[in-house]
């Protein structure tokens, strides 16, 4: 299954390590010196021109890269639990 983080943009869903909000995520000092730290080194992707309101880690090709969304943090797990719970029915 594929997450679509916002402007043609899926990850696959066993790729994904967490999701988190951008505003309340990187208050933490910890938080946004890996942020800062994955920046630098070209491993932060940026999905739209938007504001971004989440990001989202996650492994690619052996490698944690760091994808920020337009989407909320809520709004990406609504769209993750949705297809879970859609395989049940």
């Amino acid at each position: 299954m594929y997450l679509h983080i916002g402007n043609g943009v899926s990850i696959k869903d066993e790729n994904i390590i967490g999701i988190f909000d951008l505003d309340t995520a990187t208050v933490s000092k910890v938080t946004k010196k890996y942020v800062n730290k994955n920046e630098k080194e070209g491993n932060v992707e940026y999905t739209d021109f938007d504001l971004p309101r989440s990001f989202i880690v996650c492994r690619e090709k052996g490698k944690y890269k760091i994808k920020l969304s337009r989407i909320s943090s809520v709004g990406l797990k609504q769209r993750l639990d949705g297809e879970i719970k859609g395989l049940g029915e």
